[in-house]
């Protein structure tokens, strides 16, 4: 069953020029107790993503579509009906916790804030209980409990922002690169940390990150984001086994790994969203690129149930015009002829 269910979302940013379409006509869906590794180049729209689906979105921002939670869309609530979603049910888990803690407050100060907003009934030593008990599966002592964000490690503070999550015990959780910054080891504890999730909390988990070692390690599908748009889906496995994508296959190329013998990178950058190239939005830096690419947008091709791709690679051949406006042959014109 799904937990959540995302169609066709689209989140504008206002800009003095024209919008910046930050997601694009993105559907996602995550079942209960599954891990979605959702990953991208910089700039791509994940985090956009992750805040679009949760209604925190700075203002002047814009969204619409569907995003499907308990049978209620939450594009269109209002702040008070997020708000109260927020934790009991949908958490998060921001990038750089030394600037999301308030260095001037105790952690406990933290955790009583986060039950009192939520969950008031809550006797001071229920709450006390409960925040030691989660801080206590993600390895921070109770000794510590009282002490300041400042005299923690940067690996602890990330624990203490992930407890800060789950003593709401959400139903999904979006983690937003929760492992930037810190070194291997740490980033070890923090994996072993989100692959208890599921089985210790029943949690549903979103893993934005641009490691594609830890969605190798920790997830169950994997969503490949490129300018705005969701270009390839499917389980981790067989993905990166086969992936299907241009895009997909230059990451994966890209990744280092014991049997590196020579770097590789991705060509260009990604695209200016206020002004998104025609066509596949990847056709600009891609090997693969066809003349079809560069004028008409791919439609998805699923190859099962829970696999699918949007590339002009996989067709379908009906979607082009047969009076002449793009040849059937679909001729080759490579990054150097867009360039």
């Amino acid at each position: 069953m799904s937990v959540l269910q995302v169609r066709r979302l689209r989140v504008y940013y206002g800009t003095p020029a024209q919008p910046v379409r930050a997601v694009e006509d993105v559907s996602l869906e995550i079942g209960e107790r599954e891990v979605v590794g959702l990953v991208g180049e910089s700039g791509c729209g994940k985090s956009t993503l992750g805040r679009g689906i949760l209604g925190l979105l700075p203002e002047g921002a814009r969204a619409d579509g569907e995003v499907l939670y308990g049978g209620r869309n939450l594009i269109g609530l209002s702040p008070k009906e997020l708000r109260r979603l927020r934790g009991p049910d949908l958490g998060l888990v921001f990038q750089e916790p030394m600037t999301r803690l308030n260095p001037l407050s105790r952690i406990s100060e933290h955790f009583r804030e986060t039950l009192k907003q939520h969950e008031s009934r809550l006797s001071d030593a229920e709450m006390r209980r409960r925040s030691l008990e989660t801080l206590g599966r993600m390895g921070i002592p109770p000794t510590r409990f009282d002490q300041y964000p400042h005299e923690f490690s940067g690996g602890m503070r990330q624990r203490i922002m992930i407890a800060l999550a789950l003593v709401l015990r959400p139903k999904l959780l979006v983690a937003d690169e929760p492992t930037t910054s810190l070194d291997v080891i740490v980033e070890g504890q923090i994996l072993a940390l989100l692959a208890d999730l599921k089985r210790d909390f029943g949690t549903a988990l979103l893993l934005i990150t641009h490691n594609l070692g830890i969605v190798a390690e920790s997830c169950d599908r994997i969503a490949v984001m490129y300018a705005g748009k969701i270009v390839e889906e499917g389980p981790v496995r067989d993905v990166f086994a086969n992936p299907a994508h241009p895009y997909t296959r230059e990451l994966l190329r890209s990744t280092i790994s014991l049997e590196t013998t020579e770097l590789h990178s991705i060509p260009g950058a990604p695209p200016n969203l206020i002004d998104p190239p025609p066509g596949c939005r990847f056709h600009p830096r891609c090997p693969d690129a066809m003349r079809v690419c560069a004028q008409l947008e791919p439609v998805e091709k699923r190859f099962d149930q829970v696999r699918r791709v949007q590339c002009w690679l996989h067709g379908p051949e009906s979607r082009i015009p047969a009076g002449g406006e793009l040849p059937l042959e679909r001729e080759a014109i490579g990054v150097a002829d867009e360039a």
